[in-house]
This record gives C-alpha cells, sequence and structure tokens, in this order.
C-alpha cells in the first residue's frame, strides 16, 4: 500500500511513501514508494492524499462500557462511578458483549489498532478475538472486604485461564486490581504474587482522583464512608496510593499505573524504580476535575507513556488523536512527540513495541491513514500536526496485521478477509 506521505514514527516522513506486507501480515518492505517491490499479485491500496501511519495504541479503555455513551451525566468522580455501577447491575453477558464488539468497531473507525482494555466482564477480550482486533484484555478483580479476596482470586484465575483458551494470538489476557477502594490488601498480595511468578500482564487504576487520596493517606472521604457503611474496616495509611501499592507488591517490571494523576516526586522514583508504564487519560482527567498527570516528567524519568481514552462513559468517544492534542498542551509537547505517544509509546505502555508502534521491518503491518496534504513537508512536526489537526474522525482506513477491518466508505465486516 502506498500514500502521499508516510509518518513511520521511527524516523522522518517520507514523500510517497509505500509498505509491503507479507501474506501473514507483517512488513516485508517500507520506504519510498519507487523502491519498495511490488509484486504481481500483491493488492494495491493507494491513498495519494493522506497519511499512512502507525495503527494508534489506546492503552486504557472500557470496551464493555460502550453502551453507556451520554448515560452517565454526573461529573463529581464519586458519583459517577456510583453511577456507572448501578448501570452495569442491568447488564446481561449479552449486552456487555454488544457492547465491546461496537467499541472494537469504533476504535478501528478512529484509526485504533490495538487497546488496553480493562472490564468485570470477559467482553472485551472476546470481543477482540472474534473480529480479529489486538490488545491486551485486563481482568479486572473487584473485591473490597478481605475475607472474600481468596474466592475473588479463584475466580479471577478461572477466568483467566478460560479467557487465554479462547483467545487468538493477538489478544493477550491480563489481570488487574481495579483500584485501593475496591480491592482489600489481600486480594492485592495475592494477585502481586501470582503475576510475579507467572509473568501475566497488570494494570490498575491508581493515584487517579482527591477522593481515592484521601481514602488511601487519610481514612476519609466517599470512598472511606462507603466503606465504614458496609462494615469493612480501614486498613493503616499509606503516604500515597502508589506507596500503598508498592508496599503490596504489585509495582514491577510492566505494571501499567492507569491515569497516575496524583503523584509526588517520591511516588515517581517508586515507579521508575519498579520499571512501571503509565497510561494517561488527559480528557476523562479533566473531565472528572482529577488535575493532570505528570506526562513531561514521567517522559523525562524514562518511563514508557501512552494515552488511553478511557470509556465512552466518560469522554463520550474513542478518540485518541484527542487525547494526543490535549496531551500535547498541558505537557508542553510537539506534535511529533505527541503523536508518538499515541502509537509507539502505547505500544512500548503494554510492553508490544517489538511488534507494533512503528512502521519497521518484521513488525506488524497495523497502520492506519488520515487525508493531509501531501505537501505538508517532510519534517516530523508539520506531519504529526497535520495528522493530530484532522482527528480520529477523518481516518479514510485501519489495517490490522495488514487486513483492512475499516474503510470510510464501507460497513465493517467480521470477515477476516481484506
Amino acid at each position: 500500500m502506498s500514500a502521499g506521505l508516510l509518518w513511520p514514527a521511527g524516523g522522518p516522513p517520507l514523500r510517497t511513501g509505500a509498505i509491503l506486507v507479507d501474506a501473514v501480515g507483517r512488513i516485508e518492505a517500507v520506504g519510498p514508494d519507487a523502491a519498495v517491490p511490488r509484486p504481481p499479485d500483491a493488492r494495491l491500496d493507494h491513498y495519494p492524499n493522506a497519511v499512512l501511519l502507525p495503527g494508534l495504541v489506546n492503552v486504557h479503555t472500557h470496551l464493555e462500557l460502550t453502551h453507556l455513551r451520554g448515560r452517565v451525566p454526573e461529573t463529581d468522580f464519586f458519583a459517577w462511578i456510583q453511577q456507572v455501577r448501578r448501570c452495569k447491575e442491568a447488564f446481561t453477558p449479552g449486552a456487555y458483549l454488544d457492547a465491546a464488539v461496537a467499541g472494537v468497531q469504533e476504535a478501528w473507525r478512529n484509526g485504533i489498532t490495538c487497546v488496553g482494555d480493562t472490564g468485570t466482564s470477559r467482553a472485551g477480550a472476546l470481543a477482540m478475538a472474534r473480529l480479529g482486533g489486538r490488545g491486551v484484555a485486563y481482568q479486572e478483580a473487584i473485591a473490597p472486604r478481605p475475607e472474600d479476596a481468596r474466592d475473588a482470586f479463584s475466580r479471577l484465575l478461572a477466568t483467566v485461564d478460560d479467557l487465554r483458551a479462547q483467545m487468538t494470538p493477538e489478544v493477550t489476557i491480563g489481570v488487574s486490581p481495579h483500584a485501593p477502594y475496591t480491592v482489600s490488601h489481600d486480594l492485592y498480595q495475592l494477585i502481586a504474587a501470582h503475576v510475579r511468578v507467572e509473568r501475566l500482564p497488570v494494570a490498575a487504576h491508581i493515584a487517579e482522583s482527591a477522593a481515592e487520596s484521601a481514602f488511601v493517606v487519610a481514612g476519609t472521604g466517599p470512598f472511606a464512608e462507603l466503606w465504614r457503611a458496609r462494615g469493612i474496616a480501614l486498613r493503616p495509611a499509606y503516604p500515597s496510593p502508589v506507596a500503598l501499592l508498592e508496599r503490596m507488591g504489585l509495582l514491577q517490571t510492566g505494571f501499567l499505573a492507569i491515569h497516575a494523576v496524583r503523584v509526588d516526586a517520591a511516588d515517581l522514583t517508586r515507579l521508575r524504580r519498579a520499571g512501571c508504564a503509565v497510561a494517561a487519560c488527559p480528557r476523562s482527567n479533566a473531565r472528572h476535575g482529577h488535575g493532570e498527570a505528570p506526562v513531561a516528567r514521567y517522559l523525562e524519568a524514562g518511563l514508557p507513556v501512552g494515552l488511553g481514552t478511557d470509556s465512552v462513559a466518560s469522554v463520550g468517544d474513542l478518540d485518541l488523536l484527542a487525547e494526543a492534542r490535549l496531551a500535547m498542551r498541558l505537557a508542553g509537547l510537539s506534535p511529533d512527540e505527541a503523536l508518538r505517544l499515541a502509537t509507539v509509546g502505547g505500544a512500548a505502555a503494554l510492553g508490544l513495541d517489538q511488534d507494533i508502534g512503528t512502521l519497521a521491518l518484521g513488525k506488524w503491518a497495523d497502520l492506519c491513514v488520515i487525508p493531509v496534504d501531501p505537501a505538508v513537508g517532510r519534517d516530523p512536526g508539520s506531519a504529526a500536526r497535520a495528522v493530530l489537526e484532522s482527528g480520529g474522525a477523518a481516518v479514510l482506513a485501519t489495517y490490522v496485521a495488514g487486513r483492512r477491518v475499516y474503510r470510510a466508505d464501507t460497513a465493517i465486516s467480521l470477515d477476516p478477509s481484506p
């Protein structure tokens, strides 16, 4: 396939760039159109007035909540999360799966080829496997009562084993103890010990809100009041939510810290020392008044950082380029740096950068195509700025492992053929 401009994320943009995809969906050749072989049996997809770039990587969302778009108007975080819980209680397994399928399809329409999905149902993983998507599906564990920890842990392991048996090679199963206000210390410790031995991907919501910090540090606020009302004992205070996870043993290489807004210098040291990655969700944080994740400081410290949309129940859509634009403004990034967060940065945060995130030989041909004027220039900043300004709604086509899963003028099909 070829385009008027190619932005590889691993080098300068190329005018009239092209990619040759092999039979299994990996990049066999990439470079100027005239230099890339064109076998006689190869299908040619040509986009003369567009840029071809790596597929976007949404490191944090909740596909199972796609049907809650516009149904949770609360902005106060505690009220919002309680309303989401009430809405979920009315969901059937079929409704969860329908929502997740719609979420995968919406991701493709926005140029997203890989998702870090988090959910309590199995729907996100099943939807990605059914549609031929790529991602890491973090199965959530929620059990605030210490006496429920072992049962919750056993259910989690059974679900993980069951899902692994049903997955395609493109979908990895991980685990996610949800957050300090929904997970007991006992459950944290059981999960931490297990993932360390089994090397499972692990993620958790952490350091997201003022209410969470008040709960962990001082045993106050709405989450603490809820625990007391339910007769759940509060545990000893910790300096911060990140310090709590360190004590529980959950901070380890590859741990994905979701949101990670309310951190100080000591927390940054904890995350860096453990080899953690960060999922920054700028629009969700803004909507709920959480503040700004210190993205620039994370990058300076060498942490892998990717961008997440969070759920459509929070921000209304899965436009990762909107997240990149806001991250660029808040963190003082260049357009090239912001777009790298949405591509190779996200791939690194999910531990997948050896296979996706840049347009390079041997990597999977996960791509998206966005209309831009090819005359924007060869420097990375001009090309990236044009992509960011176009936005997710402008995506012309999306490919996963060389298979076109979305084209702007066609419906998405479950048919695995190109």
